[in-house]
């Protein structure tokens, strides 16, 4: 069975994440339950793109509408302070990305004006790897306009490190940055 696990930290800082089957533990760590990975992301608003219809009269996105968008991925606490996307599209913390968040899907409930519960269902690709595609953990499921609410997706595969990526993705939008994208936690657990 494969499991998503948290690995260490390199020489430059940067979070490496992987997936380890059961052979991999080995000395003190046999048997240990590794914690969930957790990550935050952060939507650069201009990347994201919707389709010409169906709107609403104001051009808001409604029922049906398709889209993509694209953002940073931090290590957990990054987003503590907020930030996370300056207004020109940019990264607050540069020295700190992991990777890049993309997700594309469509809108249901009501649309950009769903006020709580289901807003769109979508597919998530959580690129880690130093060439696009190379080291990724894919998700699928519907996420929720309501702040602070936890909602399950389940994580579908991956590449490199993360072939074979099974178990399930936790999400929380924590609220919106500068650039009046989504910020989340995001949290990994393998599958039993």
């Amino acid at each position: 069975m494969n499991r998503l696990t948290k690995a260490t930290i390199g020489a430059v800082g940067a979070v490496s994440i992987g997936v380890l089957g059961a052979s991999a533990l080995s000395g003190d760590d046999a048997g240990a339950e590794e914690p969930p990975l957790v990550v935050e992301v952060s939507e650069d608003m201009s990347r994201f793109v919707f389709d010409d219809a169906p709107v609403f009269d104001d051009g808001l996105p409604a029922y049906g509408n398709s889209f993509v968008t694209q953002g940073y991925i931090y290590p957990e606490g990054t987003l503590a302070e907020g930030g996370g996307v300056n207004p020109d599209g940019s990264p607050t913390h540069p020295d700190e990305v992991l990777g890049t968040w993309t997700c594309e899907g469509f809108f249901i409930g009501d649309g950009a004006r769903t006020e709580s519960g289901a807003w769109v269902v979508t597919s998530q690709v959580f690129d880690f790897g130093a060439l696009d595609g190379d080291d990724t953990i894919v998700t699928q499921g519907v996420e929720l306009s309501d702040l602070g609410v936890e909602v399950d997706r389940a994580v579908v595969g991956g590449t490199g490190e993360h072939a074979g990526a099974a178990g399930v993705q936790t999400q929380v939008l924590e609220g919106f940055n500068a650039a009046d994208g989504v910020n989340l936690t995001v949290s990994f657990e393998p599958a039993e």
